[in-house]
């Protein structure tokens, strides 16, 4: 653990001397110190970091949820949905049909729809907060998107599973799904109604008391959802949405903060662990054409965002570039597609696929300005400069639309 966390870091210092990201690099150190690349091997067996993998990626949930206040929902749950069901219209069907083009089969095809169509939670997370643009115009609609696309996702797990497994129950599927969503639905009455009585439970002013509650019922609702057949992060989201509107919100978000990054940094380290850089040749050229397509969708995506929202071409580049990494999501897939006997190219594509995301989204995120100039509205962008605060990032939105 200890070399983990030191090679993580090591690289990560490295890169930051080059203005890389820190996301890739973790993810680097996870793929040299892993059992697939000769050299020194820090841990052998993924699986030895899993409990503390899925651990990060509660925290990095937790606090997206601690971001997201109700208010966003109350307030743009329609626009939410719009701009949330536009991005898996345009990429879950895109992955769909290139599923069908590969002509590795029906299943295979439904597989990469999902691998192709959903955004890792955790990366969009972590290059919010290391672009610093949590508090952007944008942000809403990015995290709208990223709620409707794990609710989509507890919905389409529910029925893929049945698929996978050869069962034939349609009314199985159906039932796993209602569990899923009824679940779903309780957590977010909870979060709706019961924010006064929750606020009275943590109301503490011993940090170490606030740390130990908040942290205990972020992974004990996270596993009782896995249990519901829900992502068990969408679990913790649903717990900082509740907590992040209660008067301990701020010292919540203060105190999550070094959790957050040091477990964040285990899961995409352990994310490089169970990647084979031996088995990419193998399907190059489909990982690289469904990159191209992938970019192609979030850019189109990240117009039609823009346009329910009425932003203009500077937050429309952000909301296409921070989408575009894939990630947890997808390994789940390969995992489940492996298990399933499914085509034995299907794996080494998504990781391939998602370990060149991984690297292009956080890269492009940090220079969504690029984009930008080239996108409609684009000339008043660039006059500008390229907005490099909310205030300016609210300005040149109205330039753009005006």
């Amino acid at each position: 653990m200890g070399g983990a966390f030191l090679a993580a870091a090591v690289l990560a210092r490295l890169g930051g001397r080059i203005g890389l990201p820190t996301i890739p690099l973790f993810i680097l150190a996870g793929i040299l110190l892993g059992p697939h690349t000769p050299g020194v091997v820090l841990v052998s067996d993924p699986h030895d970091l899993e409990m503390l993998s899925a651990l990060g990626l509660v925290l990095l949930l937790f606090y997206l949820g601690l971001e997201f206040h109700m208010d966003d929902l109350k307030t743009g749950g329609r626009k939410m949905a719009v701009a949330g069901g536009i991005y898996l219209a345009l990429n879950v069907g895109a992955g769909l049909g290139f599923g069908f083009a590969l002509g590795w089969g029906t299943s295979e095809a439904l597989v990469l729809a999902g691998v192709l169509g959903i955004s890792s939670s955790a990366i969009v997370t972590k290059v919010l907060v290391d672009t610093g643009r949590l508090g952007n115009p944008e942000t809403k609609p990015i995290l709208g998107i990223i709620v409707v696309e794990d609710i989509f996702l507890a919905l389409y797990l529910a029925a893929l599973q049945p698929i996978l497994s050869g069962a034939d129950s349609l009314s199985a599927a159906v039932m796993d799904g209602g569990k899923a969503f009824g679940f779903l639905l309780l957590l977010a009455l909870v979060a709706r109604f019961g924010t006064r009585v929750i606020g009275r439970l943590f109301d503490t002013k011993d940090d170490e008391l606030l740390v130990i509650s908040f942290l205990g019922v972020a992974v004990f609702v996270a596993g009782v959802s896995e249990w519901f057949g829900v992502a068990d992060a969408i679990g913790a989201f649903m717990v900082g949405l509740m907590l992040g509107s209660t008067a301990s919100g701020d010292r919540i978000r203060t105190l999550v903060h070094p959790l957050r990054d040091a477990f964040g940094a285990i899961f995409f380290f352990a994310f490089g662990l169970s990647i084979d850089p031996g088995d990419l040749p193998v399907v190059l050229w489909p990982v690289l054409v469904a990159v191209a397509l992938t970019l192609l969708m979030n850019v189109l995506a990240g117009l039609g965002a823009a346009r329910v929202y009425g932003f203009g071409a500077g937050p429309a580049a952000n909301i296409s570039t921070t989408l575009l990494a894939r990630g947890e999501f997808a390994l789940i897939l390969a995992t489940m597609a492996a298990g399933a006997g499914l085509d034995s190219r299907l794996s080494p594509f998504i990781a391939g696929y998602v370990l060149l995301l991984a690297v292009l989204g956080p890269l492009a995120a940090g220079r969504s300005e690029w984009l930008a100039r080239i996108l409609p509205g684009g000339p008043d962008y660039a006059l500008a400069d390229g907005p490099s605060s909310p205030e300016k990032a609210e300005r040149a939105s109205a330039n753009s639309v005006s």
